[in-house]
């Protein structure tokens, strides 16, 4: 087996599947685009999910990327040795081309062969689906990995907890997979496989088969084009090909966990107290660094409340280590130094810096109060135990740690009531899942009549606010559609006028009643930019441009244009089918950031 750093494994992967007539694209943002299912891209497929729903992707049928991800469900599991809150992850797609004895060919073929990661095959380990009333068993692919040169003893049939994928959000693309392990031969029995959580199987790859639509009802039903999504995670790959014990060991981490060591100072930590605090402050900072890169700044909703919750319980643990707050910038300085050359979005230093310093400041003054509040209720206390609601109160209001409440009262001879505390948490929890249920409906997967106009509603509002505001620099900071309305973000210093928001109303009104054809054609990215097109252009070589008005193919392409941009969700054919559009809400989103919601009427 090779060792090879982070550059290393990513340069492989990308020349491995170019061999393979797959195109590579870049990686998206962090923030899903038109997506209210998920706060984040929490998956290398995730932004396909228009291509592997039919549409056709402007770089062809065969793609490869890495891919950056975020996944919050288990902060409070960040410390041990395998997760992380932002990580990269190696994908490949078939949208529609090849299936299930390619995508597993290939992964034997990476995974085994010396030019690539030379895994002795004796190693591997592989699990397939055993079926169940929604899809039969995979004896498909096993009979594949046979082909490969796998034995029959290699291959472990595993019900849907184990392998079946997706999707992302509460609708979307899914299906079986077939998960490839590393065994360390130190199995706990007969019976161990890798459903077995004694750490003997280590998992280094997946191959997901997208034959199914999960729908509102929780109906699986077959899609029109058969898909395969396979994703590695590169932290976890390296640990394995580096063989460290965990992903903080790996050479993307040292240089951050190196920094934090650095400013440690006095403390009552033991050494397992310590390494965890480490290792969350290097993956929360790491990751509070990819977030700002992408746009996100801390706040109290949505993705900038995540921020805000990560980079504070970065603070709190800094504390707990004796870390002055102000090495927390710093901290963020070694991660922009480890990742600035492979990724140009955190290019931006000052911006990225100075949200983070701002974060900490205000946090400072946080922790004032919260201890304010802690004497306080200390000075009412009746007996010597602090109850559980107040320890919540203490956490929800102040942002104080359950660890850090212990550590206080312990120093006035009190104790907390633990169990109370963990009982209205996971009341709270109860509470906060059951609104994301209403919440984040729709998504990408979603191309019914209602979104396809609001979101087509979305590109009229977008180069609206431009001409009102007369303001060029004015653009997209977020967007989020359900079939009931939209809410578009976006940047602009000062709150809208009462006329600015009924000339922008108006202005797009009249855009709907010329009753303007929308067309969409395929462009490099060079050819979009020629025509004034709106976006980002953290794409690839060739984008689907959408123009409102006007004719594309005319030599005087932007004689009767309204709006040009580039987009992979879905659209309207004509703005006659659109409605009223009404504005209800203009209001801050977050410094320097605007937010609309409005409705089709």
């Amino acid at each position: 087996m090779k060792s090879l750093t982070a550059k290393n494994l990513r340069k492989l992967w990308s020349e491995f599947f170019s061999s393979k007539n797959h195109a590579i694209i870049s990686s998206a943002s962090l923030i899903p685009e038109n997506d209210p299912t998920v706060l984040f891209t929490t998956a290398g497929m995730h932004p396909l999910v228009p291509y592997l729903m039919g549409q056709k992707h402007p770089s062809g049928k065969r793609l490869a990327n890495i891919q950056k991800c975020v996944r919050t469900g288990d902060i409070d599991e960040v410390g041990d040795d395998s997760h992380c809150t932002f990580f990269e992850m190696l994908g490949s797609w078939s949208l529609g081309d090849y299936f299930k004895e390619n995508a597993i060919k290939f992964s034997h073929e990476f995974l085994t062969n010396k030019k690539y990661l030379g895994i002795d095959p004796s190693m591997l380990a592989v699990s397939v689906f055993e079926g169940d009333k929604d899809s039969p068993r995979d004896e498909e692919s096993a009979k594949y990995w046979i082909e490969c040169g796998l034995k029959k003893e290699q291959i472990y049939y595993l019900p849907k907890k184990n392998n079946w994928w997706g999707p992302p959000g509460l609708t979307g693309p899914c299906g079986p997979d077939t998960e490839m392990f590393i065994v360390r031969g130190e199995n706990c029995s007969n019976e161990c496989s890798p459903a077995c959580e004694c750490g003997n199987f280590l998992e280094i790859w997946n191959d997901v088969f997208m034959q199914y639509n999960k729908t509102g009802e929780g109906k699986f039903e077959p899609l029109s084009q058969k898909n395969v999504d396979t994703g590695m995670g590169l932290e976890r790959t390296l640990c394995i090909i580096q063989g460290v014990s965990s992903v903080y060991e790996t050479d993307v981490f040292v240089p951050i966990m190196k920094a934090v060591t650095s400013f440690i100072g006095e403390n009552s930590l033991d050494e397992v107290e310590t390494k965890k605090a480490k290792r969350i402050i290097s993956d929360h900072i790491r990751t509070a660094v990819f977030m700002i890169g992408d746009g996100v700044t801390p706040s109290n909703v949505d993705q900038g409340y995540i921020l805000r919750r990560l980079i504070r319980r970065a603070i709190r643990f800094a504390k707990q280590l004796g870390i002055d707050f102000s090495n927390i910038s710093a901290i963020a300085k070694t991660v922009l130094e480890v990742y600035h050359s492979d990724y140009s979005e955190l290019k931006n230093e000052t911006l990225i810096i100075g949200e983070i310093e701002k974060e900490v400041q205000k946090f400072e003054k946080t922790l004032i109060k919260g201890l304010s509040e802690f004497e306080k209720l200390c000075s009412y206390l009746v007996g010597d135990v602090i109850s559980g609601k107040s320890a919540f109160k203490l956490y929800d209001t102040y942002g104080f740690p359950l660890e850090m409440t212990q550590e206080l009262a312990k120093e006035k001879g009190l104790t907390v009531n633990e169990e109370a505390f963990k009982s209205a948490f996971a009341d709270h929890q109860k509470l906060s899942q059951a609104g994301a249920e209403q919440k984040f409906k729709g998504g990408l997967a979603d191309d019914g009549v209602a979104v396809t106009r609001l979101h087509t509603a979305t590109h009229l509002l977008h180069k609206a606010l431009k001409i009102v505001l007369n303001d060029d620099t004015v653009s997209q900071k977020g967007s989020n559609i359900t079939s009931e309305r939209l809410r578009f973000d976006f940047n602009f210093s000062r709150p809208m006028t009462e006329n600015e928001i009924k000339k922008t109303e108006g202005l797009v009104n009249e855009q709907i009643k010329k009753k303007l054809s929308i067309t969409k054609k395929e462009m490099t990215v060079d050819e979009a930019k020629k025509t004034g097109a709106i976006g980002l252009f953290k794409y690839d070589e060739k984008v689907l441009v959408y123009f409102i008005g006007g004719n594309p193919e005319a030599k005087d392409k932007n004689s009767e244009v309204f709006s040009i941009e580039f987009c992979g969700g879905p659209h309207v054919e004509n703005t006659s089918e659109l409605g009223t559009f009404k504005i209800q809400k203009e209001q801050s989103s977050s410094a320097g950031v605007r937010r609309i919601k409005a409705v089709l009427e």
